[in-house]
């Protein structure tokens, strides 16, 4: 038998981001890949549906620095305490070594076996934060394994936790969902413009780096660009946007099943990430859909795409732009980008990641 997870990621209910939707799709559900006790933040706005198998906590002060972040912890952790058996649980799942998610796990269940997750926000942060590096080295400390899902991620690690035991650390790749592999939304078979039609799907935090393709449009002939990204976020970039030359269409915040159809009616997803990506999940998704991807070669994505996606220098426009212009132009180029990206994203279903996790679960308990 599969071992019981528990596991929580301190993020409200609904979140944007790649972590959010890999929690959801291991955890939740009629018959979830793997079996847990799964929760989240209660948002402050309107109640949502929650999906089967996902509990919320109504905690508040969720922060990163201080006195009032050991109160949060602290609170996690009484609310954890009251709505979890210890005798249920065999074995913890710490998604992000940083935050306050883990130690309050940690602290409300300390008998089971752990196996922390290295997502990359927990990285960037704990970088920036010295709480937040504190916590992340005594979470990797107490972790009996820790998965990444890159080699990068692991060597980004090593330098955040030096003293961490390399012998600990076992990669094993997220995944998309098997359905979208096998049965991705249809394209459409004719295309109605000349243009190239560029998607950039997430969040627009800095290290996003989607100011640099905002430039990078402004020289490329020929190109429609449309962003899904949370409202607020995309609303903050207004004042760029409203530069002479720059035309975006603004998509909305949309449900995943909705993204999916809505790759079938673009040509390149563009991924100009300024940092680390933990694995780049929207793009592996997108190649399944049969987009072409042009990306910054960043750690982790540069392991997940290699060149199966077209790699180039968002921080020099002029560049993008004849890359752009290239996809626009070379004869099977987009064909053959689309091919390669179909057969890198069926190497990672999320059934070979669950089946992995939960292997890994049973030799720990």
């Amino acid at each position: 038998m599969n071992p019981t997870v528990a596991t929580a990621l301190d993020l409200p209910f609904p979140s944007p981001g790649g972590s959010v939707e890999l929690f959801l799709d291991l955890y939740t559900g009629p018959q979830p890949l793997i079996p847990a006790r799964a929760f989240m933040l209660a948002s402050t706005g309107p109640r949502r549906r929650t999906p089967h198998g996902l509990d919320l906590l109504a905690i508040d002060g969720k922060c990163l620095t201080g006195p009032a972040f050991s109160r949060y912890v602290s609170d996690l952790r009484h609310a954890l305490v009251s709505a979890i058996d210890p005798a249920q649980v065999s074995v913890l799942h710490l998604h992000h070594l940083a935050f306050g998610a883990t130690p309050a796990l940690l602290s409300a269940l300390p008998a089971p076996p752990r196996i922390a997750f290295v997502h990359g926000t927990d990285l960037l942060f704990a970088q920036t934060h010295p709480d937040q590096l504190r916590v992340l080295q005594q979470s990797a400390h107490a972790a009996d394994r820790i998965v990444v899902p890159t080699n990068a991620m692991a060597d980004h690690l090593l330098k955040l936790a030096p003293r961490t035991d390399r012998r600990k650390i076992e990669r094993i790749p997220w995944g998309i969902p098997d359905h979208l592999i096998h049965n991705p939304p249809p394209r459409a078979g004719h295309r109605t413009t000349s243009h190239l039609r560029l998607l950039y799907a997430g969040r627009l935090t800095e290290e996003k780096g989607v100011e640099a393709l905002l430039h990078a449009v402004l020289l490329a002939p020929a190109v429609e660009l449309s962003i899904a990204a949370p409202p607020a976020e995309f609303h903050a970039l207004a004042p760029l946007i409203r530069r002479p030359g720059i035309h975006v269409n603004y998509l909305g915040w949309l449900r995943r099943p909705q993204l999916w159809k809505t790759f079938a009616d673009h040509d390149v997803l563009v991924m100009p990430s300024t940092t680390l990506e933990a694995m780049g999940l929207v793009a592996l998704e997108a190649q399944a859909c049969g987009l072409a991807v042009l990306y910054q070669p960043v750690p982790g994505l540069n392991e997940t795409l290699t060149a199966t996606g077209l790699a180039t220098d968002f921080t020099n426009p002029a560049a993008v732009a004849r890359d752009l212009d290239r996809l626009r132009t070379t004869p099977g180029l987009l064909a053959a980008l689309r091919a390669a990206g179909r057969a890198n994203a069926a190497r990672y279903p999320l059934s070979s990641t669950a089946a992995a996790l939960s292997d890994l679960g049973r030799q720990l308990s």
